[in-house]
């Protein structure tokens, strides 16, 4: 355990994050450290605020000693302007989640891809990666999409009901990644497309609370392919509890919900925290409701 007497003052800035679980992992993890830290959302659907203020918003928490800043929708594109510095993998994804306030400026990273990425060579060590289908290349699917070529993934199919955002994603990989294959494809290549995969990630809304359901045919799931899902509320979706059933390894959406908590930790405070037990209290908050 570390000790200090440095504390540390974060803020989440996002719309409809008040009850977003993040803040107690991290004041979780700083108590378990011997830190002293406090985490606060900054809601803009609360406070009446647009994601076009997140600069000032930067400033104002600079002005009143906040440390670092976690940021998601609809912010993790707008809030580029207003840094001076941003890590290679954001500045290539084009997109920021953590937000360190230094002397020398603010500074932007993206752990949701190196998130997904540890989830994956943890909670799926091993897993075959020549041929991977995606359903979903938003803004959770373009930093799961990033992570996977960053992993090694040979060919990777993206499944979108938007052809326009996966032609353009699909490009923008390939650029990033010409060793690899990126296809953009539609609904109707999959049955195709994951017939021949070694795995499988869902990045919709499907599988939410608020959007129950499957986002994929049952049929074509099969022993021997992995299931990946970003949701995680319910962490247990029904994609991941049918493919569990059909004897798929499964990886649920809380692993990168945890794991970009953990690079974000340790980004704004130089301390490692500890992944499993990060991920123990993930499952406790879930279990109990919040």
């Amino acid at each position: 355990m570390s000790t200090t007497t440095e504390s540390w003052l974060v803020g989440l800035i996002g719309e409809g994050i008040t009850a977003s679980l993040t803040p107690p992992m991290h004041e979780r993890e700083a108590q378990e450290n011997g830190l002293q830290y406090l985490y606060r959302p900054v809601d803009l659907t609360v406070n009446g605020r647009s994601g076009t203020e997140v600069g000032d918003l930067l400033r104002y928490g600079r002005d009143l000693g906040f440390n670092a800043f976690n940021v998601t929708h609809p912010c993790k594109q707008l809030v580029m302007e207003h840094l001076d510095e941003v890590s290679d993998d954001a500045a290539r994804l084009g997109a920021v989640n953590t937000v360190l306030v230094t002397e020398s400026g603010f500074i932007g990273h993206n752990t949701d891809h190196s998130g997904f990425g540890r989830a994956l060579a943890t909670g799926l060590p091993g897993a075959a990666l020549d041929k991977v289908v995606q359903l979903g290349a938003g803004g959770a699917g373009a930093a799961v999409a990033y992570a996977l070529l960053k992993a090694g993934v040979g060919e990777l199919t993206l499944v979108d009901l938007d052809p326009a955002r996966v032609q353009e994603r699909a490009q923008a990989l390939s650029a990033l990644f010409p060793a690899a294959k990126v296809t953009a494809g539609a609904a109707a290549d999959l049955p195709a497309a994951m017939a021949a995969a070694d795995g499988f990630i869902q990045a919709t809304p499907v599988g939410m609370h608020s959007h129950p359901g499957m986002p994929v045919d049952p049929a074509l799931l099969r022993p021997g392919l992995w299931v990946a899902d970003v949701i995680y509320r319910p962490v247990r979706t029904k994609l991941i509890e049918t493919a569990e059933a059909l004897g798929c390894r499964v990886l649920d959406g809380g692993h990168m919900a945890v794991g970009q908590a953990v690079d974000a930790f340790e980004l704004i405070t130089g301390v490692r925290p500890d992944p499993a037990r990060m991920r123990a209290h993930f499952l406790e908050m879930v279990s109990n409701g919040l």
